[in-house]
């Protein structure tokens, strides 16, 4: 599985499959290179025409059903070339010069799935103008994850579900460094693509006792020192001995104590104890 990290791309993100996300911003119109599939809703107007405007959903097939025309294929198509074709048909005996638009009134064809640590997990719709951090900002993150996975299927299928990590052998991984991506101001350099997924691990779970001011477990972002984890936990009280600090880890299936630095990374399960000074 070909794994590789970038800072900035564009991206359309989903969530677990068979539960619903929020509706798809139908504002923000598609860019001239969408191509319309299965599930697409298109509204198209006929100038002067209402009987002939309207919404029309596209069929399974790849077709939608325009009256005096019938049975029209339109996936695959983008929608100036729906609108030249429908432009054309209607001028064939029926209106002199019609004048036809159309546009995306929901997007439902093309979709991603998030899953993993978010509050809203569920599909996605994919377009070129929605970004992976606005996916995220949709889902909700709901863990310190500094690092999110992109797991790409390379023959996706239509309504197949999202694919995990470890299905090596049908899927490529990508992993996007999310502070990098915040901070970046670089040009996107990668496109997601219909069926990719959104991993958001979950964060670092480790706990605090002893002398500090806030005992308790913590939810953290991966590299988090024993500084830094201390002090999210309030801080050493008065009788806290910061130098004489225990840090109990899962080493080969049992608890043993390791020795860290103030600025050594925490891992997961961690136990960390402040114990009392000495007097």
């Amino acid at each position: 599985m070909a794994a590789l990290t970038l800072v900035a791309l564009v991206a359309g993100g989903a969530s677990l499959a068979g539960q619903s996300a929020p509706g798809p911003s139908e504002s923000n119109p598609p860019p001239d290179g969408y191509l319309l599939g299965a599930d697409d809703v298109v509204t198209i107007t006929v100038w002067n025409q209402r009987d002939l405007s309207g919404p029309y959903v596209i069929q399974g097939d790849g077709t939608i059903s325009f009256p005096l025309i019938g049975r029209m294929k339109v996936a695959g198509m983008t929608l100036r070339d729906v609108e030249k074709s429908l432009s054309g048909r209607l001028s064939a005996g029926y209106f002199n010069n019609p004048q036809v638009s159309a546009t995306v009134e929901q997007y439902r064809s093309q979709q991603v799935y998030v899953v993993g640590e978010v509050r809203q997990p569920g599909t996605y719709p994919l377009t070129r103008s929605t970004t992976l951090m606005e996916i995220l900002s949709k889902a909700g993150s709901a863990s310190a994850a500094t690092e999110v996975v992109v797991v790409r299927p390379k023959s996706p299928q239509a309504n197949a579900g999202p694919v995990m990590p470890d299905q090596a052998a049908s899927s490529e991984t990508v992993r996007v460094d999310l502070r990098e991506l915040e901070s970046s101001g670089m040009v996107p350099t990668l496109m997601l693509r219909d069926g990719d997924t959104i991993v958001v691990p979950p964060g670092l779970k480790v706990y605090v006792t002893g002398h500090v001011r806030n005992p308790g477990g913590y939810t953290v972002p991966k590299g988090t020192t024993l500084l830094q984890l201390v002090s999210l936990a309030g801080g050493v009280t008065d009788r806290g001995a910061i130098g004489r600090t225990r840090v109990l880890r899962l080493v080969g299936g049992e608890r043993k104590e390791v020795k860290l630095k103030a600025d050594d990374a925490v891992q997961s399960d961690d136990t960390i104890t402040v114990p009392q000074k000495f007097f």
